[in-house]
């Protein structure tokens, strides 16, 4: 009887706090944190418990990885994961984000303030200029170093000067070294007289700028905008022009320095100066010296009369890059157009254009010094369309090629960062080299819990839902940061290669098991110690004994959650090596390094082959893993 009495003091309550403490304790000896500091229903010591039971040997618990695990405590993650279930988490997105550490824009709230005179917005930020400036007469604003160094910058310009009699707008120094900048431009001084726009040092140096300017000056009279220095040294851009200056009257606009030194940008004009009259666009160093830029040019000019549009120096010296031309200048009526050194890329790009000045009449085109590989389809056959040293395929075509790569030895090192791309050789003791930027520039966003993350959609056929649980409006920047994403993602694995994308950390350990086997190690690039200079390499361990074998390899995706594109790489070889400072010898880092030995069914264009000569097949290619990517092998 006393023994059953003492067996009915262990409630449930004394049976829980026996797990708790079991668990605190087993959590400490497997490398977290004990007591109450770390509950062990977090996501973190889930995470840890994860790794002891997937993962078969001793070594030590990868630290930056492990800091990677959402920081949701276990009561949220739990109220979190319920929401998803219910297709909920959109009514309580911005604490979820908060509390997740993810990637999410502001909700811009309706502004419908009125003002009437002068201002000067400086150091402002997500910002919502609804109706601001509206039926102005004269006048001047100013936006000078606005939203500058701003990690996530959203402002809404909707309806600004609309009906405005010559109101002068200032942009200059605006969301300048910005990341992920969303701006966007609606019906901007519709209906206007005279004034003028001007956008001077806009979203310079942005890492993935997204700018829409939608029906922006539309039926205007007289009004000018220029975009001087617009988007320079942007990395990963999208700009949109839709509507512009539609039915607008003596409308002159002018890009100059557009794009200039960008990375992969992305401009469409789409019924841009459409049925204007007396339009006057010019394009001056337009793209120049991109890294394969993709310009789209859809209805540009349709119905226009006496319109001037004149291309200067466009997308010269750039890196590949592609132009379409659709509709351009159709039905068009005494319109003007000159390409002078239009597309003279250094590495031969494409550009379309169909159904270029069709239907039109009296229109003069000009190409001066063009570029090689171009389609004119339905093409205006008329003696007014003149072309002048006109860069041909075939004969001499080699020739011409290999004088503009030799003259754009600067432009490789540009887009191709010394050191970025290095040959095994490299990888020795007392060897003096550049160290590329591996610092990450993405938004810093934790792992979602497997427990939240497996109740979200995720598919480029589920993309209304995803739009709606992050906020996503229509050809806003989430929409093109998820949808990006997605795309890749779901794209077909090159030959050999065995791909997925993570959103968990055990969802990664999974994939990394699954074609390694369980006794595994993660590497990482200790710290961003010495990038952007000289290093000396210190002592060299080939892991793995310096075999040829097979690696996971795992590179950030821009998505609201932490997203890992992984993918299996097979026959490199990888490397650990002490990074030392070339001076005083002293140890500053410890880098991962992995080579490529089979560049066969690498591009021509690849920016190794830039750096490093010959081609797909004949080299080895090797790169440091840059902060927060990492490697898995099969533990030594």
């Amino acid at each position: 009887m006393q023994q059953h009495t003492q067996l009915s003091l262990v409630t449930p309550l004394s049976l829980f706090f026996i797990f708790f403490s079991s668990l605190n304790v087993a959590l400490a000896a497997n490398g977290g944190s004990s007591g109450a500091a770390e509950n062990p229903f977090s996501p973190k010591a889930y995470l840890v418990r994860y790794w002891s039971k997937e993962v078969r040997n001793d070594a030590e618990k990868p630290s930056f990885l492990l800091s990677k695990a959402s920081p949701l405590n276990a009561v949220d993650s739990a109220a979190f994961a319920k929401l998803a279930a219910q297709n909920g988490l959109s009514t309580r997105l911005p604490e979820f984000c908060s509390a997740a550490n993810l990637l999410c824009f502001p909700d811009l709230a309706p502004s419908l303030e009125k003002h009437d005179k002068n201002a000067n917005f400086a150091v402002y930020t997500d910002k919502n200029f609804t109706n601001y400036g509206t039926d102005r007469l004269a006048g001047v604003d100013s936006f000078k170093n606005y939203s500058i160094g701003e990690n996530l910058p959203v402002d809404s310009f909707r309806r600004y000067s609309r009906d405005s009699v010559n109101h002068k707008d200032q942009f200059t120094s605006y969301a300048n070294d910005g990341n992920v900048v969303d701006q966007s431009f609606n019906s901007y001084a519709g209906g206007s007289t005279g004034g003028a726009g001007d956008f001077k040092k806009y979203a310079d140096s942005v890492n993935v700028p997204h700018l829409g300017f939608n029906s922006y000056s539309d039926d205007s009279n007289g009004r000018s905008h220029g975009f001087t220095g617009y988007s320079e040294n942007a990395n990963a851009g999208d700009q949109s022009f839709s509507s512009y200056s539609k039915n607008a009257n003596g409308a002159p606009n002018e890009f100059t320095g557009y794009g200039t030194s960008a990375n992969v940008v992305g401009s469409g004009f789409t019924g841009y100066g459409q049925s204007g009259n007396g339009a006057n666009d010019k394009f001056n160093n337009y793209g120049n010296d991109q890294n394969n830029p993709t310009n789209n040019f859809r209805s540009y000019g349709d119905g226009g009369n006496a319109g001037v549009e004149t291309f200067t120096s466009y997308r010269d010296s750039a890196n590949v890059g592609e132009d379409s031309f659709q509709s351009y200048a159709k039905n068009s009526n005494g319109q003007k157009m000159d390409f002078t050194n239009y597309g003279k890329s250094f590495n031969v790009g494409s550009d379309k254009f169909t159904g270029y000045g069709q239907g039109a009449k009296g229109q003069e085109i000009g190409f001066k010094i063009y570029g090689a590989n171009t389609t004119f389809k339905d093409y205006a056959k008329k003696e007014t369309v003149s072309f002048k040293s006109y860069t041909k395929a075939g004969a001499g075509s080699e020739k011409v090629a290999a004088t503009m790569a030799a003259a754009s030895g600067s432009l490789v090192k540009k887009w191709v960062e010394p050191g970025k791309f290095f040959r095994e050789s490299m990888l020795k003791k007392g060897v003096v080299m550049p160290m590329p930027d591996i610092q990450d520039k993405t938004p810093k966003r934790s792992f979602l819990p497997r427990t939240i993350l497996s109740k979200l959609p995720f598919a480029t056929s589920k993309i209304a839902a995803l739009k709606q649980i992050f906020h996503a409006a229509d050809n806003s920047t989430m929409e093109k940061i998820i949808v990006d994403a997605l795309q890749e993602c779901e794209r077909a694995p090159s030959a050999g290669e065995t791909k997925r994308c993570v959103g968990s950390a055990e969802d990664m350990i999974d994939f990394a098991t699954t074609v390694l086997g369980r006794n595994v190690v993660v590497r990482s690039t200790e710290n961003v110690n010495g990038a952007k200079h000289d290093v000396m390499i210190g002592s060299v361990k080939g892991i793995n004994g310096g075999k040829v074998t097979q690696s996971v390899s795992c590179h950030q995706s821009m998505f609201p959650y932490l997203l890992y594109y992984c993918h299996s790489v097979p026959k490199v070889r990888v490397y650990e090596a002490d990074l030392l400072d070339p001076v005083s010898k002293a140890k500053i880092n410890h880098g991962v390094a992995i080579c490529h030995l089979d560049t066969s069914a690498w591009s021509p264009t690849h920016g190794s082959f830039l750096a490093l000569g010959l081609g797909p097949g004949r080299i080895e290619v090797c790169h440091w893993i840059f902060q927060n990517d990492m490697t898995w092998t099969i533990a030594d």
